[in-house]
């Protein structure tokens, strides 16, 4: 390669690391304050308070430790090995969105899923994804995997107004999550992908 070509292919790399500098930069300070606005409003270890006093909230072990395996094989396989964020899901999950050009996969972490469903909309920002993100961090330094996985449980919706999963066993199954079946655990968890179209009584 001579030296004026190489030269091009330098200029061509130096304004496209610029270009991706000026469209990221500006996304993850607004991520970040999406984030401070959040916790300043309701701190973390409140947050997890206020869901531990509702009625229908239920502790790990009793769940159905099936229910739990397939959860994290389905939504998380790395899990017990991060801390906070899937890298290999998510670099996934940005080559498809890149390859398609808008945000069709996200790649989450149940620690990430578990931010978003504790403060954040559903709406797929990138914005929203830093802010997500930051909680993240801040769930894994403050509990166990256990507690994040137990929250998580608590929080997920399940489609028909279920959020956690001792609504989900009692409204679908007339159960409680201890008591859950192989295959209505593998149901429920397919239910997380999409709750109104893959619930229970939808896939009747």
């Amino acid at each position: 390669m001579n030296k004026k070509i190489w030269r091009m292919v330098r200029l061509i790399i130096i304004i496209a690391c610029v270009a991706l500098l000026v469209k990221v930069v500006p996304i993850a300070i607004t991520g970040y304050d999406m984030y401070q606005d959040a916790i300043q409003q309701t701190s973390i270890p409140h947050k997890i308070e206020q869901l531990k006093t509702d009625e229908t909230y239920v502790t790990i072990d009793t769940i159905s430790p099936i229910f739990l395996e397939q959860v994290i094989q389905s939504e998380d396989r790395l899990f017990y090995d991060h801390i906070g964020i899937n890298l290999i899901s998510t670099a996934r999950a940005m080559l498809k969105n890149i390859s398609v050009g808008s945000t069709v996969e996200g790649g989450s972490s149940i620690t990430q899923q578990l931010a978003k469903n504790m403060y954040f909309s559903f709406e797929k920002r990138y914005e929203r994804k830093v802010a997500e993100l930051f909680v993240a961090f801040d769930l894994e330094s403050l509990l166990e995997k256990e507690d994040i996985l137990e929250l998580y449980c608590n929080i997920a919706y399940f489609g028909e107004g279920c959020y956690g999963i001792k609504e989900a066993t009692n409204h679908y199954y007339g159960v409680e999550p201890i008591e859950m079946t192989a295959e209505q655990a593998s149901v429920l968890v397919h239910t997380l992908k999409s709750p109104n179209s893959y619930n229970p009584n939808k896939l009747q």
